[in-house]
Protein backbone atom coordinates (compact mmCIF):
# COMPACT_ATOMS: atom_id res chain seq x y z
CA UNK A 1 0.00 0.00 0.00
CA UNK A 2 1.10 3.74 -0.92
CA UNK A 3 2.02 5.89 1.87
CA UNK A 4 0.93 8.83 -0.69
CA UNK A 5 -2.28 7.32 -0.83
CA UNK A 6 -2.62 6.79 3.26
CA UNK A 7 -1.90 10.50 3.23
CA UNK A 8 -4.43 11.61 0.76
CA UNK A 9 -7.05 9.63 2.77
CA UNK A 10 -5.88 11.65 5.95
CA UNK A 11 -5.93 15.00 4.35
CA UNK A 12 -9.37 14.27 2.78
CA UNK A 13 -12.50 15.52 4.45
CA UNK A 14 -13.35 13.31 7.41
CA UNK A 15 -17.19 12.54 6.05
CA UNK A 16 -15.19 11.47 2.45
CA UNK A 17 -12.81 9.20 4.53
CA UNK A 18 -14.58 6.26 4.82
CA UNK A 19 -15.98 6.02 1.29
CA UNK A 20 -12.46 6.82 -0.15
CA UNK A 21 -10.72 3.81 2.32
CA UNK A 22 -13.95 1.37 0.51
CA UNK A 23 -12.94 2.83 -2.97
CA UNK A 24 -9.47 1.52 -2.22
CA UNK A 25 -10.49 -1.63 -0.26
CA UNK A 26 -12.47 -2.91 -3.41
CA UNK A 27 -9.74 -1.98 -5.74
CA UNK A 28 -7.22 -3.69 -4.12
CA UNK A 29 -9.58 -6.55 -4.05
CA UNK A 30 -10.75 -7.28 -7.51
CA UNK A 31 -7.35 -5.89 -8.52
CA UNK A 32 -4.41 -7.14 -6.00
CA UNK A 33 -1.76 -6.91 -8.87
CA UNK A 34 -2.76 -3.07 -9.30
CA UNK A 35 0.23 -0.21 -8.89
CA UNK A 36 -1.22 1.85 -6.12
CA UNK A 37 0.04 5.60 -6.20
CA UNK A 38 -0.52 9.58 -6.88
CA UNK A 39 -1.32 10.97 -10.36
CA UNK A 40 -2.78 14.23 -11.10
CA UNK A 41 -3.07 14.68 -7.25
CA UNK A 42 -5.71 11.90 -6.56
CA UNK A 43 -4.99 7.90 -6.10
CA UNK A 44 -4.39 6.03 -8.81
CA UNK A 45 -4.31 2.40 -9.90
CA UNK A 46 -2.71 0.88 -12.82
CA UNK A 47 -2.55 -2.86 -14.04
CA UNK A 48 -1.70 -3.51 -17.72
CA UNK A 49 -2.33 0.68 -18.44
CA UNK A 50 -4.53 3.12 -16.31
CA UNK A 51 -7.31 1.27 -14.27
CA UNK A 52 -8.63 4.07 -12.49
CA UNK A 53 -8.33 6.67 -10.20
CA UNK A 54 -10.48 8.35 -7.30
CA UNK A 55 -10.87 11.70 -5.33
CA UNK A 56 -12.19 13.15 -2.44
CA UNK A 57 -14.89 16.39 -2.91
CA UNK A 58 -16.83 18.46 -0.42
CA UNK A 59 -19.78 16.34 -1.13
CA UNK A 60 -19.48 13.39 -2.92
CA UNK A 61 -16.56 10.75 -3.97
CA UNK A 62 -15.86 10.76 -7.44
CA UNK A 63 -14.31 7.68 -9.19
CA UNK A 64 -12.63 7.73 -12.74
CA UNK A 65 -12.36 4.30 -14.47
CA UNK A 66 -10.38 5.09 -17.19
CA UNK A 67 -12.05 3.91 -20.75
CA UNK A 68 -15.55 4.33 -21.58
CA UNK A 69 -17.05 4.11 -18.16
CA UNK A 70 -20.33 5.18 -19.62
CA UNK A 71 -20.64 1.74 -21.47
CA UNK A 72 -20.64 0.10 -17.37
CA UNK A 73 -24.44 -0.72 -16.55
CA UNK A 74 -25.62 -0.09 -12.76
CA UNK A 75 -23.91 2.43 -12.31
CA UNK A 76 -26.07 5.73 -15.07
CA UNK A 77 -27.51 7.16 -11.63
CA UNK A 78 -23.85 7.54 -10.56
CA UNK A 79 -22.65 9.15 -13.88
CA UNK A 80 -22.12 12.68 -14.64
CA UNK A 81 -19.86 12.42 -17.48
CA UNK A 82 -18.23 9.92 -20.22
CA UNK A 83 -15.47 8.88 -17.19
CA UNK A 84 -16.93 10.65 -14.08
CA UNK A 85 -18.59 8.63 -11.34
CA UNK A 86 -19.84 10.64 -8.57
CA UNK A 87 -21.07 9.11 -5.04
CA UNK A 88 -22.47 11.41 -2.90
CA UNK A 89 -21.08 11.02 0.76
CA UNK A 90 -24.67 11.08 2.22
CA UNK A 91 -25.59 7.77 0.64
CA UNK A 92 -23.76 4.21 0.73
CA UNK A 93 -21.33 3.38 -1.84
CA UNK A 94 -23.02 0.72 -4.88
CA UNK A 95 -20.65 -1.77 -3.75
CA UNK A 96 -21.75 -5.09 -6.00
CA UNK A 97 -21.60 -2.52 -8.93
CA UNK A 98 -18.19 -0.92 -7.96
CA UNK A 99 -17.09 -4.61 -7.99
CA UNK A 100 -18.09 -5.17 -11.25
CA UNK A 101 -16.50 -2.27 -12.44
CA UNK A 102 -13.35 -3.14 -11.54
CA UNK A 103 -13.56 -6.88 -12.63
CA UNK A 104 -14.45 -5.25 -15.71
CA UNK A 105 -11.49 -2.64 -16.27
CA UNK A 106 -9.29 -5.42 -14.89
CA UNK A 107 -10.62 -8.09 -18.13
CA UNK A 108 -10.69 -4.48 -20.36
CA UNK A 109 -6.61 -3.64 -19.69
CA UNK A 110 -5.56 -7.56 -19.71
CA UNK A 111 -7.67 -8.05 -23.04
CA UNK A 112 -4.99 -5.02 -24.19
CA UNK A 113 -2.33 -6.14 -23.22
CA UNK A 114 -2.71 -9.97 -24.69
CA UNK A 115 -3.47 -8.08 -27.86
CA UNK A 116 -0.30 -5.86 -27.60
CA UNK A 117 1.66 -9.37 -27.01
CA UNK A 118 -0.36 -11.27 -29.69
CA UNK A 119 0.52 -8.53 -32.42
CA UNK A 120 4.01 -7.51 -31.05
CA UNK A 121 6.17 -7.50 -34.51
CA UNK A 122 10.10 -7.64 -34.08
CA UNK A 123 11.81 -4.26 -34.22
CA UNK A 124 12.98 -3.61 -37.68
CA UNK A 125 16.37 -4.01 -36.86
CA UNK A 126 15.46 -7.34 -35.51
CA UNK A 127 14.11 -8.09 -38.67
CA UNK A 128 16.77 -7.18 -40.67
CA UNK A 129 19.31 -8.89 -38.20
CA UNK A 130 18.92 -12.48 -40.08
CA UNK A 131 20.60 -15.56 -38.94
CA UNK A 132 24.10 -15.79 -41.54
CA UNK A 133 22.70 -19.07 -42.99
CA UNK A 134 19.64 -18.03 -43.79
CA UNK A 135 18.85 -16.47 -47.28
CA UNK A 136 19.11 -13.03 -48.06
CA UNK A 137 15.66 -13.26 -50.20
CA UNK A 138 13.34 -15.27 -51.09
CA UNK A 139 14.62 -15.41 -54.55
CA UNK A 140 18.10 -16.60 -53.47
CA UNK A 141 16.02 -19.39 -51.83
CA UNK A 142 13.92 -20.11 -54.99
CA UNK A 143 17.62 -21.19 -56.85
Amino acid sequence: MSKEVDRYIAAAPRAAQPHLRRLRELIRQEAPQAEEGISYRMPYYRYHGHLMYFAAFKSHVGLYPVGNADKHLGMAEYMTGKGTYQFPLDRPLPITAIRQLIRTRVKENEAKAAAKVGSARPSSSARSAAPASAPASRRASRS
